[in-house]
C-alpha cells in the first residue's frame, strides 16, 4: 500500500460501525489519510445467525467477487476500486484462488490479511463491542459511519427504526453449501470451461433429463426453514435459493445456474440436459462450493437431495445452505448523495445496509464515504464521481432510485450514463469502461495531500 495521502494529523478519531467489507474499507480509507478510527465489531462477542468467526471482512455467502474483465460491469468496479487504493482489492488479489476470469479468494485467508492489516494500523483501534445507540456515538464523535450490513444487531436495528420509520426494510438473503473435495466423485463430475475459453477451473455434476426433474421434484418438495409469523420471505433477485426459482417453472434452474450451455460431458461427447458447477473455494482446492444454489432447505433435506446429485452421492458438507435476514434502510428517501443522512448528515452509511447488493459493491461504497468523511474533516471541497463512473453510477442509484420499485442492486451497465449513440455497438461496454476509469484517475489526481 502506499503512504497516506495527508501527513496531516485529525484530533478525534472517527467511528465506523462494523468490521465487513463496507466498514473495513472504510476505516482504512480514513486512516490513509491520517484520521484515526474506532472501528467497531461485535463479533465474536456476539455472533450473528450467519457468521463463523471475528475476523473482518469475513465472508458468508460465496468466495467470489466475480468478473476481473473491464468490459464486465463487476470488473469495472474492481478496476475503479483498485485505481483509489482499495484495501479488499489488495487483500482479495493476495488470496486469490483459480476462478477462470473471476476473482475468487480464500476466505479464510483474505480475512484474516485484512484483520492483519487493520489491526497492524496504527491510527485504527479496533474495539470488540457492540454499538447500540447512534446518539451517543454522535455525541462523541465527529461523523459516524454505520456499515453494519445486512446482519445489523437487533439493539441497532431498534435504534434505526425509531429514527427511520417505515423506511427501515428487510428481506431475506440465502447461503450455498460447500463439500469437501475428496468426496466428490471426479469420474463422473468433470473440468470444463464453457465453450473451452479459459482454465477448467469449475468441476461439473452432469444431469439427463430425467435426473433433472426428478432432482426438480425433489427440491419443490423437501422441507424448508419455518420463517417466523411477522416475517415475510422477500428474497433479493440475484440471490434467489434455488427452490423459489424451483417454485417459478420446472425449467427455471436448467436456465439459471444449472443451464449447461458451452459444456461437454467427456464420457458422452455430449451436452448434458443440465449441470451443477462446483468452485473451488480455497487455495488447498480441499473446498467446493455448488455454484448459485442458496436454500432455505432444512440441513437433512439438504444432505439427502444433494446427495441424489450425479457426482455427489458421497458428498461431505463442509458448510449446508442457510437461511439469514438482510437489513436496508429506504436511501434515497433518508441519505444525500455523500451516503449521510439527511436529518444529521454526520451520520453516514455504507454497504448492503444502503440498498447496493455485493461484496463489491458494499466495499466501493465503503470506499467511497471513507474517502468523504476525510475530505469533509480536512475542510476540502474533491467533486464525487459522477454516473459515468461504475461508483457513481450505484451511488446514483441508491440515492435518487424511485421508492416504489428500491430493492437492492448489484453493478450493471445499464446504471451508466448511456455511451454516445455514435459508439460501435459491439464496443460499447469497453467504451463505458474506458471513459470511467479516466474519469477515476483524473478525480485519484485531485486528491489532497501528497499526490496532489
Amino acid at each position: 500500500m502506499s503512504a497516506p495521502v495527508s501527513q496531516r494529523p485529525i484530533a478525534q478519531p472517527v467511528a465506523v460501525i462494523g468490521a465487513g467489507l463496507a466498514g473495513s474499507e472504510a476505516a482504512w480509507q480514513l486512516a490513509r489519510r491520517a484520521i484515526a478510527v474506532d472501528l467497531f465489531e461485535m463479533r465474536p462477542r456476539r455472533m450473528t445467525e450467519a457468521h463463523g468467526t471475528g475476523l473482518c471482512a469475513e465472508l458468508v455467502c460465496s468466495n467470489s467477487f466475480k468478473s476481473m474483465a473491464q468490459a464486465n460491469a463487476h470488473g469495472l468496479l474492481k478496476a475503479e476500486m483498485a485505481l483509489q487504493r482499495s484495501l479488499v482489492i489488495a487483500c482479495a488479489r493476495a488470496s486469490a484462488v483459480p476462478a477462470g476470469q473471476a476473482l475468487a479468494v480464500d476466505r479464510d485467508v483474505f480475512a484474516t490479511a485484512v484483520t492483519g492489516r487493520l489491526a497492524a494500523h496504527p491510527l485504527i483501534r479496533l474495539r470488540r463491542e457492540e454499538a447500540e445507540s447512534l446518539d451517543a456515538l454522535l455525541a462523541g464523535y465527529p461523523a459516524v459511519i454505520v456499515a453494519t450490513g445486512p446482519l445489523t444487531s437487533q439493539a441497532l436495528s431498534a435504534d434505526l427504526s425509531r429514527r427511520f420509520g417505515a423506511g427501515h426494510l428487510a428481506f431475506y438473503d440465502a447461503i450455498a453449501p460447500i463439500v469437501m473435495a475428496d468426496s466428490i466423485d471426479t469420474s463422473v463430475a468433470f473440468r470444463a470451461a464453457r465453450y473451452g475459453k479459459g482454465d477448467a477451473d469449475y468441476l461439473n455434476c452432469p444431469l439427463d433429463e430425467a435426473g433433472y426433474y426428478a432432482f426438480v421434484a425433489e427440491v419443490a418438495r423437501a422441507e424448508k426453514v419455518p420463517l417466523h409469523a411477522f416475517e415475510s420471505l422477500r428474497p433479493f433477485e440475484g440471490c434467489l435459493p434455488i427452490e423459489v426459482m424451483a417454485e417459478r417453472g420446472p425449467l427455471t434452474l436448467a436456465f439459471g445456474p444449472m443451464k449447461p450451455v458451452g459444456l461437454t460431458d467427456p464420457r458422452t461427447g455430449r451436452r448434458p440436459f443440465a449441470v451443477v458447477q462446483l468452485r473451488q473455494e480455497n487455495r488447498q482446492a480441499t473446498l467446493y462450493s455448488l455454484v448459485g444454489f442458496q436454500t432455505k432447505m432444512t440441513w437433512p433435506e439438504q444432505r439427502r437431495i444433494f446427495r441424489t446429485i450425479p457426482g455427489l452421492e458421497r458428498a461431505e458438507f463442509a458448510r449446508l445452505g442457510s437461511l439469514h435476514r438482510n437489513t436496508f434502510i429506504e436511501s434515497p428517501r433518508l441519505l444525500d448523495p455523500e451516503l449521510a443522512w439527511r436529518g444529521e448528515r454526520r451520520l453516514f452509511f455504507a454497504g448492503q445496509i444502503t440498498g447496493v447488493e455485493g461484496y463489491m459493491e458494499s466495499a466501493a461504497t465503503g470506499l467511497y464515504v471513507g474517502k468523504r468523511v476525510a475530505y469533509r474533516l480536512m475542510g476540502r471541497d474533491v467533486p464525487r464521481p459522477s454516473p459515468r463512473t461504475m461508483t457513481g453510477a450505484l451511488l446514483r442509484y441508491v440515492t435518487e432510485a424511485p421508492l416504489a420499485e428500491f430493492q437492492p442492486m448489484n453493478a450493471n451497465f445499464g446504471l451508466l450514463d448511456p455511451a454516445p449513440e455514435d459508439a460501435p455497438k459491439a464496443r460499447k461496454k469497453a467504451i463505458l469502461a474506458e471513459r470511467a476509469l479516466a474519469e477515476m484517475e483524473d478525480l485519484e489526481r485531485l486528491e489532497p495531500g501528497e499526490r496532489a
